[in-house]
């Protein structure tokens, strides 16, 4: 059975994804969602390549925002998608392609470690404006502290040039620009576009889930 790995972007935690791991789980897929924070992109693929490493076959597996940066590094991958999510070419970073919106940058606090946090009331606008309000609630209270430094981290390979790839374009997303989106999109094999915003799992858990059955089914074909 083709494994699903979910990969959470910068602020973000694995209990983002609790909507769409518990009904793939439930369906009798399995899925990995490994917690980044590890200080730096080099860091975080290795704990995403370990994961893929230790599964009996290629899985997929899915990257937002920064998460797209992780996943582009990463080797053995059946089938890469890109939730919103950057996706570098050599040379690239998150940042250098354009990094997080004008309002996401203003609500991001510095905090006296080094490290940065996000003004909950603006999170909630920005990353969860589309969800409903208890889910947008619950979301924010998950939001922890980020390293600096990770959305400069540039990966040393670029995996959608040799796996199979889809984006999705989040249109109404507030976080990480649509038209940036459009254009990352193109470097991937197949493009979809959800009038959702930046965070989808957790307001529509089942357009997410969708398209991983659809492409868990279409992986079970082919072998």
């Amino acid at each position: 059975m083709v494994a699903v790995v979910l990969v959470h972007g910068l602020y973000h935690r694995p209990e983002h994804f609790a909507a769409v791991a518990e009904r793939l789980r439930t369906a009798g897929t399995e899925v990995v969602v490994p917690e980044l924070h590890r200080g730096s992109l080099p860091a975080d693929t290795a704990v995403v390549q370990a994961v893929v490493d230790a599964l009996p076959e290629p899985p997929i597996v899915l990257g937002h925002s920064y998460g797209g940066s992780v996943i582009t590094g990463v080797r053995g991958a059946g089938h890469l998608v890109y939730l919103a999510a950057f996706v570098p070419d050599a040379g690239e970073s998150a940042a250098g392609l354009g990094g997080a919106s004008p309002q996401l940058q203003d609500a991001i606090n510095p905090e006296p470690d080094g490290s940065t946090s996000l003004c909950p009331d603006r999170a909630a606008d920005i990353l969860y404006g589309d969800c409903p309000a208890p889910l947008a609630a619950r979301a924010v209270g998950l939001l922890r502290a980020q390293a600096p430094g990770c959305g400069r981290g540039v990966p040393e390979r670029q995996g959608w040039k040799h796996t199979p790839s889809t984006y999705v374009v989040c249109g109404r997303d507030r976080a990480v620009d649509a038209g940036l989106q459009r254009k990352m999109a193109s470097r991937c094999t197949d493009v979809r576009e959800w009038g959702t915003g930046h965070s989808p799992f957790v307001g529509r858990p089942d357009l997410v889930v969708g398209l991983l059955r659809e492409l868990r089914d279409r992986l079970v074909a082919r072998a």
